[in-house]
């Protein structure tokens, strides 16, 4: 008989904070191995590691492909990978992203409840949107437990407000006492029930792999939705957990419904970039095409290039005034980039 030796823990913005608080508090003999994903951009230089080092007794490393799993440390998922499990040893892999992002949160837990059923562990940190929702849903269906810290505590209450909506949660805490409670739950024997994932679940694991026969599998979960996916354009399929709403396209992006109106704004503003570059050009090329007119006394075609130049001009005011806009408007909403160290 097994203890909950497998404690999966997801954090992106203000995450930083919440992890040193919890590993600050574990005890040096804790009988579980953690796995810590933090939203971090692809090119970035993860310094987690050495930071969590600086705090608490166990050793922080980046995660090696391959490598076999141990009691006692925390294994932190390097930029621009994500992070799986399979029995006994760590995998990475440069799949689709998920939610926006490589490392992400679900690919992590959902892959831990695919291998280690009742003996995982979720916790969900300070972050915003709604990262690790999924994957927590997916750990309770396979009988883990799931903890969440306090959204009134944390630095973006995001992650953990939408996890304690969607989730039946065990435990709800200020960061620092989420340790205590890992402490007692990862010494409590659970006995696992043999029970192989389910198919979907199964699926969507082998889909962050680039599996191909699952990337060719027609029988998808969910039914195709009148959405496109940000990142590649491909049809989106409509999935539902409970009352969470999540969408995933053939070749594996995976979105909730707040990711994934997230990233259509975000193709938005790049739309508008690119029209309001093209504008100003325009504006610029029909000014001198209206100056070479005038030089060559042409003034039926100054007065035309004089008018294109203006209707371009105003178009790209409007467009500006657009993107204006919505930054103001994200700044009030106090939106975060979900990017830590």
């Amino acid at each position: 008989m097994s203890g909950r030796d497998i404690v999966v823990v997801g954090a992106s913005a203000g995450g930083v904070e919440a992890l040193i608080q919890l590993v600050d508090k574990l005890p040096a003999d804790l009988p579980a191995s953690l796995f810590v994903v933090l939203h971090v951009p692809a090119g970035a230089t993860s310094v987690l590691p050495s930071i969590l080092n600086r705090h608490g007794p166990l050793r922080a490393e980046h995660a090696r492909d391959g490598e076999r799993i141990e009691h006692g440390r925390i294994y932190v998922a390097p930029p621009d990978r994500h992070l799986l499990l399979r029995r006994d040893r760590v995998h990475l892999v440069h799949g689709p992203r998920e939610n926006g992002h490589r490392p992400a949160v679900d690919p992590l837990f959902r892959s831990a409840a695919r291998a280690y059923g009742r003996r995982v562990i979720g916790v969900v940190l300070s972050g915003t949107l709604d990262d690790g929702t999924a994957g927590l849903l997916a750990i309770k269906a396979r009988g883990g437990l799931a903890l969440v810290q306090d959204p009134a505590g944390a630095l973006f209450s995001g992650m953990p407000g939408s996890a304690l909506e969607h989730v039946a949660v065990d435990h709800c805490a200020a960061a620092a006492d989420l340790a205590a409670l890992l402490d007692r739950l990862t010494r409590e024997p659970v006995e696992d029930d043999g029970v192989a994932a389910d198919e979907e679940l199964s699926l969507e694991a082998e889909l962050v792999e680039m599996d191909l026969d699952a990337i060719e599998q027609t029988n998808r979960p969910g039914e195709p939705s009148v959405f496109t996916c940000p990142e590649c354009q491909g049809t989106l399929w409509e999935m539902r957990d409970g009352e969470l709403l999540r969408f995933r396209c053939r070749v594996g992006h995976a979105y909730s419904s707040e990711s994934l109106f997230a990233g259509q704004s975000e193709s938005v503003e790049a739309a508008l970039w690119t029209a309001l570059r093209a504008l100003e050009e325009k504006a610029t090329l029909s000014q001198r095409l209206a100056a070479q007119a005038h030089g060559r006394g042409h003034r039926r075609a100054e007065a035309i290039f004089a008018e294109r130049e203006t209707e371009a001009q105003h178009s790209a005011a409007l467009i500006r005034d657009v993107l204006e806009k919505s930054r103001v408007t994200d700044g009030a909403n106090g939106e975060g980039n979900g990017r830590g160290a």
